[in-house]
């Protein structure tokens, strides 16, 4: 039997001329880059977020960059998400990699950043794919925040009585999301963001939003089975409760933002470019197999206009090629797991 040290031997050799039929015999082209918004209570740094940016980037040979607002956790509880947005819009037109186009990847709460960045954000690169887990489109008419003790449930329910006032609307991130459909009096007047983004405000509904929404070459919504966090589920396809009652889910399709194609969704539909996908696992709980299947497809096989690209970017894309291919190479021997990556609250 082979000791421990050949066997280490033997992968290093396999390693090395794998490395060199790749890059020495094979010249590889590059996908045009893309960005993750995290979601709450995760941070770039964190374990699951890098590994998951970095399976992306070796499978579709595409630069993969997590785009972090103020400190990570604490500001994507605290910070309202407007002004979240407004930053990670500055961040990106300032990312001289991404000038050319980019790919968006959205993780919930970071789902509507996303689109956030989309909608609102002038002069920013071209966003061509939008790709969001578990995004709350519609909407979520629960916080779940320590479980279900009855503390848990007084607070809940101390904080939906107030969700729509100032100090909360200042305060919580969430707030700026949570749709109470039997208060949407209460949500209209009151909360920040989802009603801007979702262009709800008879009246004040912008043709732009709608614009660059529906410029997308496409959006890809993926729910999870079991996601208990989301409430409804459905949010993640833009499905939510009908006006005044919990009764029923009613489908995108049968909502008025889809109807009325208030931020071009129907339109996007219609064309074809909108794909509903659903995995199984609780929220966020995607396994290497579904990221392979649902998600890399649509960071691959693009060019993007050319763009300079800094010296210390280059020392930053040395090091994130040799990551990649490490993990191309554990694929290849059968070492990757199939597990889930992502355990974020939101």
């Amino acid at each position: 039997m082979a000791s421990l040290s050949q066997l280490t031997t033997f992968l290093l050799l396999i390693f090395f001329f794998f490395f060199f039929f790749t890059f020495i015999l094979i010249p590889t082209t590059h996908a045009i880059p893309f960005v993750v918004f995290h979601g709450i209570s995760d941070k770039c740094s964190n374990r699951g977020v890098a590994r998951f940016t970095e399976l992306l980037s070796s499978w579709t040979n595409s630069e993969g960059y997590c785009v972090e607002i103020g400190d990570g956790s604490w500001d994507s509880w605290t910070m309202p998400l407007l002004e979240q947005t407004s930053i990670a819009c500055e961040k990106v037109k300032n990312m001289s990699e991404l000038s050319g186009g980019y790919n968006m990847i959205g993780l919930s709460q970071g789902s509507l950043i996303g689109r956030g960045v989309i909608e609102f954000c002038d002069g920013g690169p071209p966003v061509k794919n939008l790709i969001s887990l578990a995004g709350i489109h519609a909407g979520t008419a629960s916080i779940p925040f320590c479980g279900s003790a009855l503390i848990c449930i007084f607070l809940d329910s101390l904080i939906k009585s107030e969700i729509y006032s100032d100090f909360v609307q200042e305060h919580l991130a969430p707030s700026g999301y949570l749709k109470i459909p039997t208060d949407l009096t209460g949500y209209l007047e009151g909360c920040r963001f989802l009603p801007r983004l979702n262009n709800e405000l008879k009246g004040t509904r912008n043709s732009t939003y709608k614009e660059r929404f529906a410029s997308l070459e496409n959006l890809v919504l993926i729910m999870f089975e079991d996601d208990t966090v989301l409430i409804p589920k459905e949010t993640s396809w833009f499905g939510y409760y009908p006006d005044g009652s919990f009764d029923t889910v009613l489908p995108a399709q049968e909502t008025k933002l889809y109807k009325e194609d208030w931020i071009g969704l129907k339109t996007l539909d219609e064309a074809g470019k909108v794909k509903f996908i659903n995995v199984s696992g609780g929220h966020l709980q995607i396994s290497e197999s579904d990221m392979k299947k649902h998600i890399a497809p649509y960071l691959e096989d693009q060019t993007p206009a050319p763009t300079e690209q800094t010296v210390t970017e280059s020392s930053s894309y040395g090091w994130s090629w040799l990551s990649r291919h490490w993990y191309l190479f554990k694929d290849l021997i059968g070492l990757n797991e199939d597990q889930p990556l992502l355990h974020t609250t939101y």
